[in-house]
């Protein structure tokens, strides 16, 4: 990524989106569940603050990132769900003005960082730029959940180039993580961006190829929607099998949400 700064404005534009939405909220509205099991719109903000956190000590204080590595690798399964349940028991006001003290604190730190330097992560080193487009990976599907649980449709934009990029870079790690064999050869990604614009990736005369609506990509790759409800589509076995196991998050195999009752796609 050769201009860094488009993807650091694209966070904070996406990050104050979701702050509009949650600001409007009423106390209840806090405690709706949303579409992940067991997780609040307030422990949705609560885990977006807390990771916020981790990648800013990640680039501003490495010795203090390293000891919440140690407590990720001894309690593995459950770290995520304490930062998150820890950030929800505050206020709304609290874990609000918590979450948008972080996120500045940490764009700051991104805008700053010098170029082509690696920060240490729970997976492999990332630059700044990468740091800064997983945030609004995570920011755009944490929002998408807290969107569903109050019943609010947001416009998507083409801020979403950043989420389709860390989808099809994540192919590989999908089969990988599966315990699937990665395909010997490309893939031909034709995505259509919220804007009309064509997204494309990979050689255009691939036999494997996956086509459709960028928004519905990004919903299959963060594991917002289920397959058959998306209008996404594969040509070819291994394009096929990746549109199954596809994720764009690290980590082990998300579960997914399960199909709409009606069977109907968008």
């Amino acid at each position: 990524m050769s201009d860094p700064t488009r993807v650091f404005d694209d966070l904070r534009d996406e990050s104050e989106e979701l702050d509009r939405l949650v600001a409007e909220l009423r106390l209840e509205g806090w405690a709706f569940e949303t579409p992940a099991a067991r997780w609040t719109v307030a422990h949705q903000i609560a885990h977006l603050a807390w990771t916020d956190h981790s990648a800013l000590l990640a680039v501003t204080d490495e010795e203090a990132f390293r000891v919440l590595v140690e407590k990720a690798l001894a309690a593995p399964e459950t770290f995520v769900d304490a930062g998150a349940q820890e950030g929800a028991a505050k206020t709304p006001v609290q874990l609000l003005a918590d979450w948008r003290a972080g996120r500045t604190a940490l764009l700051a730190a991104l805008y700053a960082a010098p170029t082509g330097v690696r920060f240490p992560w729970y997976g492999p080193p990332m630059s700044a730029a990468s740091m800064a487009t997983g945030r609004l990976m995570e920011t755009w599907a944490h929002g998408q959940d807290v969107a569903d649980a109050v019943g609010v449709v947001r416009p998507p934009t083409d801020r979403l180039r950043h989420v389709v990029r860390i989808g099809v870079r994540a192919r590989d790690f999908a089969f990988g993580v599966h315990g699937l064999t990665q395909p010997s050869e490309e893939f031909r990604v034709e995505l259509r961006a919220p804007s009309g614009e064509l997204w494309v990736y990979g050689p255009e005369d691939a036999p494997q190829r996956v086509t459709g609506p960028a928004l519905d990509f990004c919903l299959l790759v963060t594991q917002r929607a289920h397959r058959t409800d998306l209008a996404v589509e594969a040509v070819g076995p291994d394009a096929d099998r990746w549109l199954d196991i596809a994720q764009a998050f690290a980590g082990p195999p998300g579960t997914g949400r399960p199909p709409k009752p009606n069977g109907a796609g968008q």
